[in-house]
């Protein structure tokens, strides 16, 4: 069958959400080449999944295969996906196990992990070859997570009828640790020679920015003095931003990210206070990340942002059995802030968080990128995104590079000594055993660096033809066009002392309850009541309705009556929040 009567065949699409640009365009070269392997790169947040179902529909409508299995890195990954499926009329059952042989009657797939996979890849291979498979390997580069990963998945679906591969953002990864069913050329990597892999179809988080499908990002760093003691007894002092060696820089960043000291107290401060900006000015559930590098330092993170923010947030652990609960409670809920190692890096779906503050040592390019994209999901024009960091060289060039195009650079392998190892995509080194009990930190202050704008530092001091900030300019911090970075930076520069008051109200005021269970949050933000109160709800439907009938021309009586009949229920004034937060969510489709 030529491709023309193929797509013809496959009809129109089945879901009711309409698909972007990008994903009809992939959606039209699949179905023109009509290939067993696919691979696709688009930006966290641009879509992958909706694309990913709806061809699953359409090659399950046409029976060019009677199954869909979809393998991602975790459990909570599991229960998303299903519910999209199950959204778009695809049953999957995110529950089999490797203990259950058969996929279970009554649904058309199943949504299984990596490490499930690795643990018994001839189940898998059965159960994608007893019929016609669409294997969708989601976060692909996972696969090379290791030769077992690899090669499980290799060996489950090495027969499989189709295989659709996507990743979020370009990755690395050795040269004999080279990723099932995507294509390579040769190509050099630092005149080391390698491989690249190359997509089907590329969407960029610069064209997803043209679109308006991410929100644009504005990365503010922040500097300051870090003392530590070193192995030798000496105490040393080094700035952030202008710590020397790599070595010394590793120490500096380290002793920020401390609980003990002052910069991580700061930087929330500072995190909280863009949350009640953009909560105040056409955000309402607005909501922060604070990404950490270990459990027992997200423990005390959480303890900071209860005594800085007076409101305790969403603690969420992978090893916590409630974890999942938690990403959807905090999704669905009014929390401001929600502290994580890894649980929310990677494919979880929070459209509402918009403010990143970046406290962990790691810094390869891919988990930065998987990070950021938490945050850059777009609900409409109006909504921007911030990344609060630490002033250090390797994250500052990874911001830079944000909206870069990348291809997936393989390197091939090759041993280094330590001082070396700057040049690999790897976290700082931990001490080795013995060294641990003889580094300390000693303290740490925080202060505004910069604000990184297409590759340019502006600093707010001596920011020569900018014009002065008005009062109503602080109400669009961040929002390309109506605040040059330079007034940004301006802005968050003269707040920073008014911060550095706050955070030492905080420390005197003490953590008084220190038994607390820091992930209950307090009883206005459980889910079910959703934000604040129902009356603010109904003041950002007005304020929305408002926009629409503007942009429009059409009257707000007329706009109310629409939303109604979209979403059928009682007035707004005497609607419950399930069906206010469902008219909310149709207004924002219509801006």
């Amino acid at each position: 069958m030529g491709s023309a009567q193929r797509a013809e065949a496959l009809g129109p699409q089945t879901n009711s959400r309409p698909l972007r640009a990008w994903q009809r365009a992939a959606l039209a070269k699949y179905e023109e080449e009509f290939p067993k392997d696919f691979l696709v790169t688009a930006t966290p947040g641009a879509g992958k999944t909706t694309f990913a179902l709806t061809l699953a529909q359409r090659l399950l409508a046409k029976r060019e295969v009677a199954r869909v299995v979809v393998v991602c890195p975790t459990d909570h990954l599991r229960m998303q996906w299903a519910d999209a499926a199950h959204a778009m009329g695809i049953v999957l059952d995110p529950n089999l196990t490797n203990a259950v042989g058969p996929v279970r009657a009554g649904t058309q797939g199943y949504v299984t992990t990596y490490a499930q996979v690795a643990g018994k890849p001839m189940l898998h291979a059965a159960r994608a070859t007893t019929v016609k498979t669409l294997v969708i390997l989601d976060e692909v580069h996972h696969a090379g997570d290791g030769l077992s990963w690899g090669e499980a998945v290799e060996e489950a679906y090495g027969r499989a009828a189709r295989r659709l591969c996507l990743t979020g953002t370009p990755f690395r990864t050795k040269a004999d640790e080279r990723i099932p069913f995507v294509k390579y050329v040769e190509d050099g990597f630092e005149g080391q020679g390698g491989l690249m892999s190359t997509a089907d179809f590329t969407y960029g988080y610069k064209e997803a920015l043209a679109d308006a499908v991410v929100r644009p990002v504005v990365f503010a760093a922040y500097t300051g003095t870090s003392r530590w003691r070193n192995s030798a007894g000496e105490v040393v002092a080094a700035s952030l931003s202008e710590a020397g060696t790599r070595s010394v820089e590793m120490q500096a960043w380290r002793t920020a990210l401390d609980p003990k000291g002052q910069w991580v107290p700061h930087v929330i401060a500072a995190m909280d206070d863009r949350i009640t900006h953009l909560r105040e000015t056409g955000m309402p559930d607005a909501a922060g990340l604070v990404l950490a590098s270990d459990q027992d330092d997200a423990r005390e993170y959480a303890k900071i942002v209860r005594r800085v923010t007076g409101k305790a947030p969403e603690l969420i652990l992978s090893d916590d059995p409630k974890a999942s609960k938690k990403i959807e409670k905090f999704n669905l809920g009014g929390a401001r802030i929600a502290v994580c190692v890894r649980m929310v890096s990677e494919g979880v779906d929070v459209p509402r968080a918009a403010v990143l503050a970046w406290m962990t040592s790691y810094r390869t390019p891919l988990f930065f990128a998987q990070a950021v994209g938490r945050v850059v999901r777009a609900r409409g024009p109006h909504e921007s995104a911030t990344v609060f960091l630490p002033a250090v060289r390797p994250l500052l060039s990874l911001a830079a590079s944000m909206e870069e195009q990348r291809n997936h650079v393989m390197p091939p392998p090759k041993s280094q000594p330590d001082e070396e190892l700057e040049a690999l995509d790897l976290p700082p080194r931990e001490p080795r055993e013995g060294e641990l009990q003889k580094w300390e930190a000693l303290e740490a202050d925080a202060r505004f660096a910069h604000v990184l704008h297409s590759g340019t530092a502006h600093t707010g001091e001596g920011s020569g033809g900018a014009e002065p900030l008005e009062a109503e300019d602080e109400d669009f911090l961040g929002i390309p066009g109506l605040l040059t970075a330079a007034q940004t930076a301006e802005l968050l520069s003269r707040r920073d002392d008014e911060l550095r008051i706050r955070v030492a109200a905080s420390h005197r005021r003490g953590d008084d309850d220190g038994a607390m269970l820091v992930e209950d949050h307090p009883e206005e933000d459980v889910a079910g009541n959703g934000w604040r109160d129902v009356a603010e709800l109904r003041r950002e439907i007005n304020r929305l309705v408002n926009r629409i009938a503007a942009k429009t021309s059409t009257p707000q009586a007329v706009v109310h009556t629409q939303l109604r009949q979209s979403v059928p229920g009682p007035p707004s004034a005497s609607a419950p929040v399930q069906v206010l937060r469902a008219r909310r969510e149709r207004l924002r489709t219509m801006l």
